[in-house]
């Protein structure tokens, strides 16, 4: 029988199945800018005040919107429209019919893999809270995190 990701679309997943598609990779938590000449979107290495660098997930997931109300809550609705999401995303991979990478946790059947694949943030970024002011984050850009592996 084949895995869920590759028999229903984005749309018919349950929340459950839904959820199970992040990789806990943390590229979603980095504090983005955008450039207003060019509309670039960039990334820093600058965290959510919310994330947990040490497990790469959300401290509070659940209450999110109510600390960070800028937080984008990811839906089938608006995946198309954030094209600042990482190629590795499976959310992104999917809707653009592309299967999930070797090293997804779905996959690989390890929730480490992501790390191992070096395709996470783990250890490689700082909280936003550190920052005397928000706007000092565009001085830590992000490498290139993202690099479509598997």
């Amino acid at each position: 029988m084949r895995p869920f990701w590759e028999t229903k679309t984005l749309a018919e997943m349950t929340t459950v199945e839904w959820e199970s598609l992040c990789d806990g990779c943390g590229l979603c938590c980095l504090i983005r800018f955008e450039d207003e000449e060019s509309g670039e979107v960039f990334a820093t290495r600058a965290h959510c005040k919310l994330f947990d660098s040490d497990l790469c997930r959300c401290s509070d997931y659940a209450n999110r919107k109510q600390y960070v109300p800028d937080c984008i809550k990811l839906t089938p609705d608006n995946i198309e429209a954030l094209e600042w999401m990482p190629k590795s995303c499976a959310y992104r991979r999917l809707h653009e019919g592309r299967p999930l990478a070797a090293w997804h946790p779905l996959v690989s059947g390890d929730p480490e893999s992501v790390h191992t694949a070096g395709v996470s943030v783990r250890g490689q970024t700082f909280s936003e809270l550190e920052l005397d002011q928000p706007e000092d984050a565009v001085d830590h850009e992000a490498p290139e995190f993202d690099a479509d592996r598997g």
